[in-house]
């Protein structure tokens, strides 16, 4: 009864849900009030007063933040549930249901389900904070923003936890070169990155623990896995018994029988030469380091002796602190896989007796012009190295966004400009909106209404499909291109303005590209942007793909490149007799 609607010819409004006959109204409106109060706690208006749920599109919603969208002024809300504004929305109704997300421990796409109903406990691995954040590592910090975002849009209360290694051997490094304190170097980069978070509009996490606020932690789950003979002590170190834990090398599919020593930097399979006579196994990882002379002043006296922790102990206590013995999701780059998240889950299974995480959720690397990015080659790029405008900030968040985020990601500066004018785009095509809707209230015509529902359907079958963004960012456009027709031919009246804004706005509380970005000024306008341009090399060199694609009959990849340059403001047109072509959408 709560997703029935009862439309007339004036009943299109996205808010309206009719009252089947044979409810007295005073009846109906209870019913309706009492399935809001019902949900978990959020704060809404209810002629003022903070009770109620506001209603979408026939299911009941609540929100964290608001969206300019929504007004006491709009017509056919229900009066009884006429909220304040609001800027995110997420629906607590239809869109939990059937996500699915790819497990790298299963190696398949696998239906979500969390451990309590409506939460979601999340852990992903923050920066090493001894120097600015290259952009592969925010590719990672833009892939936890999608998921998160996904999650809160879906109704999902999300608990999310994000470290920050302030101490290892590259801090060590850096501390003596720079002649700093361990405190200093590590407080400098720590607000750099949250800065930096800031101007790419990633939703800030729950907590941002720090490894040295925790030693105490890991001390306490080192001490029992000794007490559990998971892990034992050589020469004032303390490793972990990889013997001990049959399930080793699963989330990596590791092939022991034909992997040499030396393999694994931090961990695993590590250097032979400087730690193999302390170790029983060549497997064996470090949890807790003897002090040494190179340290200074980095150590702490506990009961294990005088040292350091290993990286991989405390990504394992911090995660058991804050979100418990399991966890929902654990995000990284797909350089993580080993030896980092292994060498977590042998420490956390093996401490707390159970599954650490029912989802490993890994992001794919960036290369710099088809080449892996590393200093070596002299093409590592840090994202303030990049970003050095407004309008770099929010083409590089759309950049990552639309694309597949388990693929390799080939940063260009052709790539970002073509970013760059999808972005000019949209904010066109929204200031538009915003002239036509202030011309007055207007009916909603039926057009508008059901492409717009469309829209909103399409993009939510694309994200719950593994957080298939391109596809998502191709409904988008589709919907665009719809309403940049109504209204030039003259058909587009103020209340289906707002209905359009209504939905970018909707929208972008996943993809997350209308915003103002701080303590950077944009470009002039037209500054550096061509709006017409040619489409990027990346993805010309598409076309050849899906052409062989189309070939092999593989038309879930043809539709994806399809999807792809669509998300990016380009579509292909096949020629008879000849190759297809990227025109501008």
């Amino acid at each position: 009864a709560l997703e029935r609607r009862t439309r007339t010819k004036n009943q299109y409004h996205p808010h309206f849900i009719g009252r089947p006959p044979f409810f007295p109204p005073m009846l109906w409106r209870a019913l309706l009030l009492a399935a809001a109060l019902s949900l978990p706690d959020a704060t809404w208006g209810f002629r003022g007063v903070s009770v109620g749920r506001l209603l979408h599109n026939g299911a009941l919603i609540r929100s964290s933040v608001p969206p300019q969208c929504y007004s006491r002024t709009q017509p056919r809300v229900p009066s009884a549930f006429l909220a304040t504004p609001r800027k995110r929305v997420a629906l607590r109704m239809g869109l939990a249901q059937d996500i699915t997300f790819y497990n790298t421990l299963t190696r398949d796409k696998q239906p979500f389900e969390t451990l309590e109903k409506g939460k979601v406990s999340m852990y992903t691995c923050g920066p090493t904070v001894y120097d600015y954040a290259h952009i592969g590592n925010f590719r990672a910090f833009l892939t936890y923003d999608l998921i998160k975002r996904w999650l809160l849009y879906c109704g999902f209360d999300v608990d999310h936890v994000c470290n920050l290694t302030d101490v290892d051997d590259k801090i060590i490094q850096r501390m003596k070169r720079d002649n700093i304190s361990l405190k200093d170097l590590t407080n400098q980069y720590a607000d750099a990155f949250l800065s930096d978070l800031a101007m790419l509009n990633i939703v800030p996490a729950s907590k941002y623990p720090r490894a040295t606020d925790h030693i105490n932690d890991m001390v306490d789950m080192i001490q029992g896995l000794v007490d559990k003979d998971h892990a034992y002590e050589s020469k004032g170190s303390y490793y972990f018994n990889v013997e001990s834990f049959p399930k080793y090398g699963d989330l990596a599919r590791l092939d022991f029988d034909n992997m040499q020593d030396g393999a694994g930097e931090g961990g695993g399979i590590t250097d032979p030469e400087a730690e193999a006579i302390e170790k029983r196994g060549a497997r064996d990882f470090a949890l807790w380091k003897a002090y040494k002379e190179d340290d200074g002043d980095v150590f702490w006296e506990t009961s294990l002796g005088k040292g350091r922790p290993g990286w991989h102990i405390e990504c394992s206590a911090m995660c058991k602190r804050f979100l418990g013995n399991s966890i929902d999701i654990h995000a990284g780059g797909v350089d993580l896989t080993f030896p980092h998240h292994e060498n977590e889950i042998a420490q956390s299974e093996c401490s707390c007796g159970s599954k650490m995480s029912n989802f490993w959720m890994h992001n794919g690397f960036v290369n710099i012009d088809n080449e892996k990015m590393s200093k070596s080659l002299g093409n590592f790029l840090t994202i303030r190295d990049v970003l050095k405008t407004a309008d770099d900030c929010r083409a590089f968040r759309y950049m990552v966004i639309a694309s597949s985020y388990r693929q390799s990601l080939n940063f260009t500066p052709e790539v970002l400009q073509g970013s760059r004018n999808t972005i000019k785009r949209l904010d066109k095509w929204r200031n538009k909106l915003t002239e036509i809707s202030a011309g007055g209230e207007g009916e909603l015509s039926e057009g508008i209404h059901k492409a717009a529902d469309k829209c909103l359907e399409q993009f939510a079958v694309a994200m719950k499909d593994d957080l298939n963004t391109p596809r998502a960012c191709a409904s988008l456009f589709t919907f665009v291109k719809q309403t940049e027709k109504a209204a030039s031919g003259g058909h587009m009246t103020a209340g289906d303005a707002k209905r359009a804004l209504e939905v970018l706005d909707k929208l972008d509380t996943v993809i997350g590209v209308f915003y103002d970005v701080p303590m950077i000024e944009g470009t002039a306008e037209g500054e550096g942007q061509d709006e017409g341009g040619e489409a990027p090399p990346e993805l010309v060199a598409l076309l050849d793909e899906r052409a062989k694609a189309k070939a092999n009959k593989d038309w879930a990849r043809a539709d994806e490149i399809r999807d792809t340059c669509k998300a990016a403001g380009f579509v292909i047109k096949d020629v008879k007799g000849g190759e297809s072509v990227l025109v501008r959408a």
